[in-house]
């Protein structure tokens, strides 16, 4: 891959993790390893509003942990570009299209090895 694509999918990358890490900023997160989120308390001791409660914090912990997953790729990601590794399957070892790049920066996979992983063959 050429100097100007590396740049451009870095800069794309370095936006992700400027995006993700102000979004788990504005859900409470301060370690990307832990989840920070914070019970909500109604108030109330009713069987709904004890339930309602509980969806409310399950939600907003498997964002947080989805968040967190996401800016770990995006790191490694950027991690992989100053090793001079960026673009390459972590599987087989081929290039990975620019075109699955373009809609997933962080990819470490090509789209053959993916679907073998989940199964979609």
């Amino acid at each position: 891959m050429d100097s100007e694509k590396l740049d451009h999918f870095k800069g794309r990358l370095i936006e992700e993790k400027e995006r993700i890490e102000q979004e788990l900023a504005e859900l409470g997160s301060k370690d990307p390893d832990k989840t920070d989120a914070t019970y909500p308390e109604s108030g109330s001791n009713s069987d709904e509003d004890n339930a309602a409660e509980i969806t409310e914090y399950a939600d907003i912990v498997s964002i947080e942990a989805r968040m967190q997953a996401e800016l770990k790729d995006v790191g490694k990601a950027l991690d992989l570009i100053e090793q001079g590794k960026y673009g390459i399957c972590k599987y087989c070892g081929k290039e990975i299209d620019e075109k699955r790049l373009e809609a997933r920066p962080a990819s470490s996979s090509c789209i053959a090895c993916k679907k073998v992983l989940t199964q979609e063959l």
